[in-house]
C-alpha cells in the first residue's frame, strides 16, 4: 500500500482486495445465493470500505460486515439489525442525519464520524480468523493514518475489534501502552491525543439480551463525541 492521502482512493482499493481466499469465496457465494427476502437485490459481494466523511473527529470500529447486511448493501452496518441499533443511536445523539440505514444512497450522512472495521469482508458465522484479521490490518492502519490529523476519539465495538484496533493504532503512530489495555464496556484509554472507548458490540445477542441497551450505547457515543469536540 502506498501513502495516498485520498480517503476515497483508499476506499476504492479496499473494495478490490482479494487477499483472503476463504473470505472471497464466502462473500461471493452469499452474493450469488442471496437470502430469500433479498432475492431481487444485486449484492455488493466485495470488501466493504469505511463510511463517513474525511476529516472525521470520531471513528467507530466494529468487527466485519454482515453477510446479508454490508455484504449486500456495500456500506458498513447497513441493512442489518446491528446497523439499525447503531445508526439509531448516532441519530439520537446528533451524529447522523437519519435513524435508519437501508442502502447506499438512502440519504444517510454522518456528522464528523467515520465507521469502519478491522475486517472488510463478511466472514462465515461472523468469525474471521486471526490470520484474516492480520491480513486486513494494513487497510485499517492506512485509514487511521489518513484520519489522524483530525480524529480525537474512537469507539471500539467488542473484544475482537479492540484486540484488532490497538495494534492498528500503534502502527498508525499512536502510543499504545504495553501490556495492551484489556477490553471492557466503558473502558477509556488515552493514546496521546486520541481517547479510545470500549463498548459492547451492537450484535443481536447483546442487544436482545439487554447486555447492551440503547442508553448504554448512547452514553458511550455522547462521551466520545464530547471528547472529540463534536456538537
Amino acid at each position: 500500500m502506498d501513502d495516498s492521502s485520498d480517503l476515497a482512493r483508499l476506499d476504492r482499493r479496499v473494495a478490490e482486495c482479494r487477499a483472503c481466499p476463504r473470505l472471497v469465496e464466502w462473500r461471493e457465494e452469499v452474493a450469488r445465493t442471496k437470502r430469500a427476502a433479498f432475492a431481487d437485490w444485486t449484492y455488493w459481494g466485495r470488501p466493504v470500505p469505511g463510511f463517513g466523511p474525511p476529516g472525521a473527529r470520531l471513528v467507530i470500529i466494529g468487527l466485519a460486515p454482515a453477510a446479508h447486511g454490508g455484504n449486500r448493501t456495500g456500506r458498513m452496518f447497513t441493512g442489518d439489525r446491528s446497523g439499525d441499533v447503531l445508526y439509531q443511536a448516532l441519530y439520537d445523539v446528533g451524529l447522523a442525519s437519519q435513524p435508519t440505514s437501508v442502502r447506499a444512497g438512502d440519504g444517510l450522512e454522518l456528522y464528523g464520524v467515520r465507521v469502519t472495521a478491522p475486517v472488510h469482508c463478511a466472514p462465515p458465522v461472523n468469525k474471521p480468523t486471526p490470520a484474516e484479521r492480520d491480513a486486513c490490518r494494513p487497510w485499517l492502519v492506512q485509514e487511521l493514518r489518513l484520519l489522524r490529523p483530525t480524529v480525537r476519539a474512537a469507539v471500539v465495538l467488542g473484544a475482537f475489534g479492540w484486540q484488532a484496533a490497538l495494534p492498528a493504532f500503534a502502527e498508525a503512530g499512536w502510543p499504545v501502552p504495553r501490556p495492551r489495555p484489556a477490553f471492557a464496556h466503558g473502558a477509556r484509554v488515552a493514546l496521546g491525543d486520541l481517547d479510545v472507548f470500549g463498548c459492547f458490540h451492537v450484535s443481536q445477542r447483546n442487544t436482545f439480551t439487554g447486555r447492551l441497551t440503547a442508553e448504554m450505547l448512547r452514553e458511550v457515543l455522547r462521551t466520545a463525541a464530547d471528547t472529540a469536540g463534536l456538537p
